[in-house]
């Protein structure tokens, strides 16, 4: 099955229900379903080939929605781009992917001049009047389907190749393990161009749920108050996310008692983090999860009931994945050992677009190589220990990061830390540690006592740097290289 039929599935059994809402805004299934399809059309007339890409230069909206379905009814694929991204940044990932169009609008085509020709741009605002004939084009389900972006925290983006059913077993696993229904409802705060982000839509959209969309999480109470007006059964964000909700919103005056479960992943979350969400969130179900753009969104997921059993922990397989912690020499590791977590499964990418050496070096014969370091306890419950390249070697020891930041972030009046290596004439690397605070006065001494009672020696900051924020990417992952 193609991710476009299972739109038109949806569409066929629940044609009134709510699929979108957006500010005023309400689109049905049928809605949906006819407007994608005159989408498609207006792409054949205009030319598009199968396998032809056009990108999509928009933010979280109905008008997303449409062009994204309408793209693969065309039989084209589906390139999102990041709408924050500067000239330089824009320009390659174009050059990247050559797309036939680019499908923006008024707000966000400046950001385009000089790097397209404006033939070759249309803007959602010019095609409300588009003739709405149905499409029907012969796609299959290893058809290509969408090019997403890394975030490139380490070096130049690469371009995940999908397909669809790439994407449609990913989303089958989430839509069991999370249980969902048609009756659900998501609040979206994650960008559709992050893999997180898109699995929300292609979950709900398959099952027949609603995405409510809202791009204000800037200002958390606005986004808490449409949670509580729309009565959303779920929510899902990165660890940025609910620092934010813990530290910069009135979460606790909110009820949400309709809100089912909560998700998390796009980085690790420190343990008295999830705590004191539950603290003060008690009833929803707490998903922590972990994956890779490069497995469709979803590779692993902690069940609810092991939450505070296995605090720390991402969990175990979700159903079709199989995973595996090898060492260097491809042997599985035995419990308490670190090695790489190398994943198997029908959601794994076909590769990097135009980069057959960079494929070669993850898509080996025995899996999907994640660069991520982890270690299983006797129970088969894995535990991250950092990505392979953000492992800081200080001597002879190496000392995950997510370590450090989980005991710091126990602190009274931290929000939140990163743990970096610099270079360190005598060890090779020694610890700097950036700290965000939410307004509680101490010093360096006091962090630096606090550290000396719950870390060893060599795992003690050798630099503290106060810093108003964290810089991060677009989708709220940590910009280390640039601490």
């Amino acid at each position: 099955m193609t991710l476009h039929e299972t739109l038109k599935s949806s569409t066929h059994k629940y044609p009134h229900k709510v699929a979108v809402v957006y500010q005023k805004q309400r689109l049905t299934y049928a809605d949906l379903d006819k407007l994608s399809d005159s989408l498609a059309h207006f792409l054949l007339e205009k030319g598009i080939k199968k396998g032809e890409r056009v990108a999509l230069f928009l933010e979280n909206s109905p008008d997303y929605i449409i062009s994204f379905f309408g793209i693969l009814k065309a039989g084209a694929v589906a390139v999102p781009l990041n709408t924050q991204l500067v000239t330089r940044e824009l320009a390659y990932l174009l050059n990247d992917c050559t797309p036939r169009f680019v499908i923006t609008d008024s707000a966000h085509q400046p950001a385009l001049k000089g790097l397209i020709d404006p033939a070759f741009i249309l803007k959602t605002e010019d095609q409300k009047s588009r003739g709405q004939s149905p499409t029907f084009l012969d796609s299959h389900s290893t058809d290509l389907a969408l090019i997403l972006y890394t975030s490139g925290t380490t070096g130049k983006p690469k371009g995940v190749m999908l397909t669809h059913k790439n994407l449609n077993t990913n989303a089958d696993s989430i839509i069991e393990y999370l249980y969902l229904k048609p009756t659900d409802s998501i609040m979206v705060i994650l960008p559709f161009y992050y893999s997180y982000g898109n699995s929300l839509l292609t979950t709900h959209i398959k099952i027949g749920a609603t995405l409510v969309i809202d791009n204000r999480f800037v200002f958390p109470n606005v986004a808490l108050e449409t949670m509580e007006k729309e009565e959303v059964t779920g929510f899902a964000g990165v660890p940025s996310h609910y620092a934010i909700l813990l530290r910069k919103s009135a979460l606790k005056k909110y009820k949400l008692p309709k809100l089912r479960y909560v998700t998390q992943a796009g980085g690790a979350m420190a343990p008295s983090m999830i705590e004191e969400f539950l603290n003060l969130v008690p009833h929803p179900k707490f998903f922590v999860m972990y994956g890779q753009t490069e497995a469709a969104a979803r590779l692993t997921y902690l069940k609810p009931s092991y939450l505070r059993e296995k605090l720390g922990s991402i969990g175990k397989a979700i159903p079709g994945v199989e995973i595996t912690i090898r060492n260097e020499n491809g042997f599985q590791v035995q419990p308490g050992e670190v090695g790489e977590i190398v994943a198997n499964g029908a959601n794994i990418m076909s590769g990097y677009w135009n980069s057959p050496e960079e494929t070669a070096k993850v898509l080996k014969d025995d899996g999907l190589w994640t660069g991520d370091l982890a270690k299983i306890d006797e129970d088969g419950f894995i535990y991250l220990i950092a990505r392979k390249k953000e492992m800081i070697k200080s001597g002879a020891n190496r000392i995950s990061p997510l370590e450090i930041e989980e005991v710091v972030c126990r602190m009274h009046g931290v929000v939140e830390c990163a743990a970096v290596g610099i270079p360190d004439e005598i060890l090779g690397e020694s610890i700097k540690l950036c700290v965000v605070k939410n307004g509680i006065k101490f010093s360096e001494n006091d962090l630096l006592l606090f550290c000396k009672k719950n870390l060893a020696s060599f795992k003690m900051p050798k630099v503290v740097e106060f810093v108003p924020s964290l810089p991060k990417t677009s989708t709220g992952k940590i910009k280390r290289s640039e601490l």
